[in-house]
């Protein structure tokens, strides 16, 4: 990086970021020659969608910024973030992150070789992180915990106490991985304000933090690995990414929101400019018979669709290409090994068969001809009179036997 100046570092560092807190602690380390430390963490729970490429854009942007970036595969978060990865799967979760995180990253033309990846659980339970952890929850309030989690954790009635320990637990990472700033969502903007806070406390430096712009769903909202709809696997074939781009909502003329144009501007447009040094997305038109639309602008492209020169017909198609071009190194590389294919079975094993309903008997009642218990049926006798069995039949009250003929 000797021959990248401090200020081409930076505008790499600082490209397409939603919010940058405390920019002069890695100004500082930039303009005194040296490369910051920045980490990205990530929950092992549910498995890696499309949204994960905005992340892994911006780590290959640190990377070429010649910053030294660590990957927590934070499996312990996972399981405290109301049991989303339950306690005997984490550790097979955490490895198909691996897989995962590697592998896209590979499709981006991003060399992996000044990456390191650290597993949660291998500093989490030393002596010294517990006893930071318990100083920390001496000093931290519930109410403040509670709000630093708000959009990170799970939130629900009466939740576990465990959600409480999560933001203390991500804000003493960056102590304990040694880091100068940490990469995250918007979500993530109260834990990382809470970071700047908490660590002083404990007599630790305060870092910068480093906030990525939320991709939308594919039906609104951001997009997450609990909703199937609004999110495309990287492993789902093209057919399927097709499908699902061709149903996501996107209004016409409207920009704000819209999942597709996001995809677009956070991923499509960035990575073409890795992976070629241009930035360039192409809708075809050639069955209107017109000449495909180039886009090398985001704001062209927003001034486009907001006047239908760009429709949504017209622009799900290349968005699902441009995203199965970019996913398709990925499954080459799933398919052709039989170990990470292995480990999302035991990582993701799929749900049990439904059980099935026991057939029980139906009741069709005492005097069904079938019933072996059916009483004997007696002769119907007049009102307040009660047969004898064996016997004579009583009469009424001052009935004559009537004589034998």
């Amino acid at each position: 990086m000797a021959e990248t100046r401090p200020e081409e570092r930076l505008a790499l560092i600082r490209e397409n970021l939603a919010e940058f807190l405390n920019p002069e602690i890695l100004e500082k380390i930039v303009n005194e020659g040296r490369n910051p430390k920045v980490y990205w963490g990530t929950a092992t729970t549910g498995r890696p969608h499309a949204g994960y490429l905005v992340p892994a854009i911006k780590i290959a942007q640190l990377l070429a910024a010649g910053c030294e970036v660590t990957i927590l595969l934070a499996d312990i978060h996972g399981f405290l973030d109301n049991l989303k990865a339950p306690i005997e799967l984490v550790a097979n979760r955490a490895e198909y992150y691996r897989f995962v995180i590697a592998a896209l990253l590979k499709a981006m033309g991003v060399s992996i070789d000044r990456l390191r990846f650290v597993l949660g659980s291998s500093y989490q339970k030393s002596p010294e992180y517990v006893m930071d952890l318990y100083k920390m929850c001496s000093l931290v309030s519930e109410h403040d915990a509670k709000r630093a989690g708000a959009e990170v954790v799970k939130q629900s009635d009466n939740a576990p106490l465990s959600g409480l320990l999560y933001p203390a637990l991500q804000v003493l990472d960056e102590q304990y991985l040694d880091v100068d700033a940490q990469l995250g969502g918007m979500d993530q903007r109260k834990l990382f304000v809470a970071a700047t806070e908490w660590l002083p406390k404990l007599g630790y430096k305060q870092r910068a933090h480093l906030i990525n712009t939320m991709v939308p769903g594919l039906q609104g909202s951001k997009m997450s690995s609990s909703d199937e709809n609004s999110k495309i696997d990287l492993l789902d074939p093209a057919d399927l990414v097709l499908k699902k781009v061709k149903k996501a909502f996107a209004a016409p003329k409207e920009v704000e929101g819209n999942g597709v144009l996001a995809l677009i501007e956070y991923v499509l447009l960035p990575v073409s400019l890795l992976k070629t040094g241009e930035r360039k997305f192409v809708v075809e038109r050639e069955r209107d018979g017109l000449e495909p639309l180039v886009y090398t602008e985001i704001s062209k492209l927003h001034e486009d669709y907001r006047n239908e020169v760009l429709t949504p017909q017209l622009v799900k198609p290349a968005v699902a290409k441009g995203l199965n071009e970019i996913l398709a190194p990925i499954q080459a590389e799933f398919q052709a090994s039989k170990e990470w294919q292995d480990i999302t079975e035991k990582a993701y094993p799929p749900p049990p068969p439904p059980a099935k309903k026991k057939k029980e008997k139906k009741d069709k009642g005492t005097m069904h001809p079938g019933n072996k218990n059916k009483p004997q049926q007696q002769n119907a006798q007049p009102d307040g009179v009660k047969a004898e069995a064996g016997g004579e039949q009583p009469q009424p009250d001052g009935a004559a036997e009537l004589p034998v003929r």
